[in-house]
C-alpha cells in the first residue's frame, strides 16, 4: 500500500510522452545556447524552465506556474501582468546608443519598413480563423522582440502567451540561421559591398533631447506604446544625462539580468505539454516564422527602393537589421557584409535600423493594442 502511494505521488507515474518531448526541447535549447552561442542569456533560462515545467505535479500540491498559490505562479505573474517587459526595456534603453540613428535619420525608415511582417501576419492569422486579439498577439512575433511579444500577449491574448513567447524568443535566437538566406536571396554581391559614409559626430545635447522628444512623438501617436517606450527612453536618458550613472548601471546590469532570469525561466516553465503541444501552438510557430522572414524581406526591399532615389546609396543588407533583435540582427548584417568584402564594416551603421526596429515594434504593438484592446 505504501509503495503504491509513493508510486502514485511520483512524477514518473503521471509522466506522459508529450512531457518527455518538451523536456527534450528544453535540453535542445540549452545545447544550442552552450555549443552554438545562440542567445545563451535567453535560451538557458527558457530551456531549463521547460525542463522544470514539464515535471508532472502531484495532485493537490501547488507546484506549476498555473497552480494557484505556487511559488512559480507568483514568479510567472510578472509575465501575465506585463511587468517584466517594461523593465527589460528600461535596461535596453540604458545600454543603447542612438548616435548612429541620429547621425543618419533616414535609416529609421528601415526599422519602420520591417514592421510589414507584423501587419501581414496579422492578416494571415485572421484568414486562418484566429480571433482579432489573438491574431494581433501572434503577429507581433514578426517584430523579433520577445518582451514586446510577451507584453502584447499579456494584454490581448493571455491564453496564447506561452507559445507566442517561446516562438518569439526562439526566432530571436535563430537570427543567424534565418536571416542570411533571405539576405543572399534578395541582394547581389555588388549591393552587399556598398560602403556607407562615416556617421557624423552627435552632440551630447542631441543625445539628451532625443529620448524626451522621441517619447513624446511616439506616445502621442500611439498611446499604447507608452509603457514600453516610456521605459526604453527613460533608461536611455539615465545613460545619456551623465548625472545618473549609478542608476544607468543598475538598469543595464543587475536589473535587466535579474528580470531576464525570472522572465526566461517562468516562460519556459509555462510550456507544460498538456497545454502547449497543440495544433494551435504549431500554427503559431509557423506564422511566427513567416512573420520573421517577411519582416526581413520588407526591410531589405525597402532599402533597395530607397536607393532608387538616393544619391548616396544604402547597403540593402541594413534593411535586415530593421527587425528589433538587438544586437543580433546588426551583427548578422555585419558578418554577411564582411563575407562579400572583408574591409566593409557595417555593424555601426546596422545599429541604426536595429534600434529603430525596437521602437517600431513597440509602436506596432501599441497601435494593435489601442485598436483591439476593447474587443
Amino acid at each position: 500500500m505504501e509503495y503504491n502511494n509513493f508510486l502514485h505521488n511520483s512524477g514518473l507515474y503521471h509522466l506522459e510522452w508529450t512531457n518527455m518531448v518538451m523536456i527534450m526541447v528544453g535540453v535542445l535549447f540549452i545545447y544550442l545556447a552552450v555549443t552554438k552561442d545562440y542567445e545563451p542569456l535567453l535560451l538557458v533560462p527558457i530551456g531549463f524552465g521547460m525542463v522544470v515545467g514539464n515535471i508532472p505535479p502531484i495532485p493537490g500540491m501547488p507546484l506549476s506556474v498555473y497552480a494557484e498559490g505556487s511559488v512559480f505562479s507568483y514568479i510567472y505573474m510578472g509575465v501575465m501582468k506585463g511587468i517584466y517587459p517594461p523593465l527589460i526595456f528600461l535596461g535596453i534603453g540604458a545600454m543603447t546608443d542612438f548616435s548612429t540613428l541620429l547621425s543618419n535619420p533616414k535609416l529609421t525608415l528601415l526599422g519602420a519598413a520591417a514592421q510589414i511582417g507584423v501587419f501581414l501576419t496579422f492578416l494571415g492569422a485572421l484568414f486562418l480563423g484566429f480571433a482579432k486579439t489573438d491574431a494581433a498577439a501572434i503577429s507581433i512575433i514578426g517584430g523579433a522582440d520577445g518582451p514586446t511579444a510577451i507584453f502584447l500577449s499579456s494584454m490581448l491574448a493571455p491564453d496564447l502567451l506561452g507559445p507566442i513567447a517561446i516562438a518569439a524568443y526562439s526566432y530571436m535566437a535563430l537570427v543567424p540561421v534565418i536571416q542570411p538566406p533571405v539576405m543572399y536571396l534578395l541582394t547581389t554581391k555588388a549591393e552587399r559591398r556598398i560602403r556607407m559614409k562615416a556617421p557624423r559626430q552627435v552632440s551630447k545635447r542631441e543625445k539628451i533631447i532625443f529620448p524626451i522628444v522621441a517619447f513624446l512623438i511616439c506616445a502621442l501617436l500611439a498611446p499604447g506604446s507608452m509603457t514600453l517606450l516610456g521605459m526604453l527612453f527613460f533608461g536611455n536618458l539615465l545613460k545619456e544625462s551623465m548625472v545618473t550613472e549609478r542608476l544607468a548601471n543598475t538598469a543595464r546590469n543587475g536589473l535587466i539580468d535579474t528580470v531576464t532570469i525570472l522572465l526566461g525561466f517562468s516562460v519556459g516553465a509555462s510550456t507544460q505539454a498538456q497545454t502547449f503541444l497543440t495544433p494551435q501552438s504549431l500554427l503559431i510557430f509557423g506564422l511566427g516564422a513567416a512573420a520573421f522572414v517577411i519582416a526581413t524581406m520588407g526591410g531589405i526591399l525597402f532599402a533597395k527602393c530607397m536607393n532608387l532615389f538616393l544619391k548616396d546609396k544604402i547597403n540593402p543588407l541594413l534593411g535586415a537589421a530593421g527587425v528589433s533583435a538587438v544586437p543580433d540582427s546588426a551583427r548578422v548584417v555585419h558578418m554577411v557584409g564582411l563575407k562579400s568584402d572583408p574591409t566593409n564594416f557595417l555593424l555601426m551603421h546596422a545599429m541604426a535600423p536595429n534600434v529603430a526596429g525596437v521602437i517600431g515594434s513597440a509602436i506596432a504593438a501599441g497601435v494593435l493594442w489601442s485598436a483591439l484592446g476593447n474587443f
